[in-house]
């Protein structure tokens, strides 16, 4: 047993040695098909992860408000704070982000009477939210030294605009007998509703609304597939109850968007795969015609018709593995360019392409070798005689 081996693995080593163009040509060809294949898979792959991340920009794909009791329908709407602490962090190993907003009609009016600012009192929109840089802010020590033992409140350009007040400027807001002053820290174009209402802390907005404690709405940003975070929302419905609705909107938008990329880097895919197993195909013709003799001969010396063929097909899978750990490794590193091309952000190397990268180019050689059946069809006298 152990002579035959290694005759078979000598003979395998000679028949390398003995067709270097065309092998090279092969694997060559094996080695572009796998670097294309490994770089598409890999951007499929990352494409998810991006639109994630993109899609979560526009804001949450869930929101949680109080049930509205039957006969108190003109009763405010609010529920406990603590309803934030009972939403899951994680979702699919990534943080789930939960934000609980107050909100409430406030008068606004800068603190103090400077030349050219307004003196009128304006009724606006004043969100109280938990998270986010508020916390950040109003938990260093030297911040509260800057706004002047202030809580942090935020503008939107447009109220900025009315009100005639600028960072560091001090903003009185009312709300009935209750008055609360904030120190302007920024003033932000957001390009939407927001341009019309100030943020401030939770705490300054439960105190305007004299609702401690409570808060009126939740937003949730879900990250993962659409349909863990379709599962993740059932949960939510069943822990709370409150009222919890889906964004389909980002949802199903997401889902569309990546199935279309999936389905085209798909095809693409399959396309460059086919292509590589043509060429191998062409080139392998080429060699069988060459190795007509060599065929005849082991056959005449009483080499089986199925140990001829393992010899083809091993020489055809080791082409294969050899083109598919290099063009893997090619193909990988290329997806982490296009990706910093094309998202302005390097794709991130999914170790499971690289083996499914190599097994892939393995069954093409092996498909492209094909035309090599033709040889366990010649007869040795054939071959001597010229015929073949």
């Amino acid at each position: 047993m152990m002579p035959d081996r290694k005759m078979f693995w000598r003979i395998i080593r000679r028949m390398f040695a003995s067709n270097r163009a065309r092998l090279l040509v092969i694997l060559l060809a094996l080695g572009a098909g796998a670097a294309v294949t490994a770089a598409l898979l890999n951007l499929q792959i990352d494409a998810k992860r991006r639109l994630t991340t993109e899609f979560r920009a526009f804001g949450p794909n869930a929101l949680i408000t109080p049930r509205v009791q039957d006969g108190s329908a003109s009763q405010t709407r609010t529920m406990p704070e603590s309803y934030i602490r009972q939403v899951p962090l994680v979702n699919e190993g990534n943080q789930v982000v939960s934000i609980g907003w107050l909100y409430l009609i406030a008068n606004a009016a800068p603190h103090t009477s400077k030349p050219g600012a307004s003196s009128k009192t304006v009724p606006v929109v004043v969100g109280g939210y938990t998270g986010g840089i508020l916390n950040e802010m109003n938990s260093k020590p030297n911040f509260r030294l800057l706004t002047g033992g202030l809580p942090y409140c935020t503008l939107g350009v447009k109220v900025a605009s009315v009100l005639n007040v600028h960072e560091r400027d001090t903003l009185t807001l009312r709300n009935g007998p209750v008055q609360e002053d904030c120190s302007v820290w920024h003033v932000f174009s957001y390009g939407g509703q927001h341009d019309n209402q100030i943020s401030v802390p939770l705490e300054t907005a439960q105190t305007l609304a004299q609702l401690p404690g409570q808060i009126g709405l939740i937003e949730v940003v879900v990250p993962g597939s659409p349909q863990s975070i379709e599962h993740f929302i059932a949960d939510l419905q069943q822990r709370f109850a409150g009222d919890v609705r889906p964004i389909r909107q980002f949802t199903e938008g997401e889902a569309k968007i990546y199935n279309r990329i999936s389905g085209i880097l798909s095809a693409t895919v399959a396309l460059v795969l086919v292509l590589t197993a043509l060429c191998v195909m062409a080139a392998m013709t080429n060699v069988a015609m060459e190795r007509r003799n060599d065929v005849g001969l082991m056959k005449a010396i009483g080499g089986a018709t199925r140990r001829v063929l393992r010899l083809f097909l091993a020489e055809a899978a080791l082409l294969g593995l050899t083109g598919g750990v290099l063009g893997a490794a090619i193909g990988i590193l290329l997806s982490m360019w296009l990706g910093k091309a094309v998202f302005g952000i390097a794709a991130r190397p999914r170790l499971i392409v690289y083996p499914v990268t190599v097994a892939l180019t393995i069954i093409v050689a092996i498909a492209g070798a094909y035309p090599l059946r033709r040889l366990a069809n010649i007869r040795p006298a054939s071959v001597f005689r010229g015929e073949a």
